[in-house]
Parts: structure tokens; C-alpha cells; sequence
């Protein structure tokens, strides 16, 4: 079974790819690391943005009004049961 890249994958990888690219820029330019990184922290932050809310993980905006059950929440974040006493 061959793994595909996702969407998401693509944009984690073009986060690390612009971070990564100012890093290199500031080092082998003129330009130093102090406006390359940011300068291209901003690129990052663009692909953020976009992953987030242009192209957000729901299909539609009718999933954000359903209502989940109570007994359909995981055991870690129930509020019945506390681990703690």
C-alpha cells in the first residue's frame, strides 16, 4: 500500500520548506537572517492561513452544527468521569 500526499502534507512541507529557505538565504546572502526568516514567516504563516480557512479540514458547513452525544466523546475529555480524585 503506497502512501499518497495530502493536501495537508503539502502545506506542512511548505512551511518548513520557507522557514528552511530563509534560514538558507540569510546565510549565504547579503540579506541577514534577521529579514529573511520573517520575510518568509510571513509566506508560512500565508499557508497557514490558507489551510485554515480557505481550504479548512470540513466538507461542510453543516458539520459544525451537529451536536455530538455525549457517550460519543472520548473518555479523555469527558466531563462524567474524572481521573482525578
Amino acid at each position: 500500500m503506497a502512501y499518497s500526499l495530502q493536501y495537508y502534507d503539502l502545506v506542512l512541507i511548505c512551511i518548513a520548506v520557507s522557514l528552511a529557505a530563509g534560514a538558507l538565504i540569510g546565510m549565504v546572502t547579503s540579506i541577514t537572517s534577521a529579514v529573511a526568516v520573517p520575510a518568509l514567516g510571513l509566506v508560512a504563516a500565508a499557508f497557514v492561513g490558507h489551510a485554515l480557512f480557505v481550504n479548512g479540514p470540513i466538507d461542510q458547513t453543516d458539520d459544525l452544527t451537529d451536536e455530538v452525544e455525549l457517550e460519543e466523546v472520548p473518555q479523555v475529555l469527558s466531563p462524567l468521569e474524572s481521573s482525578v480524585e
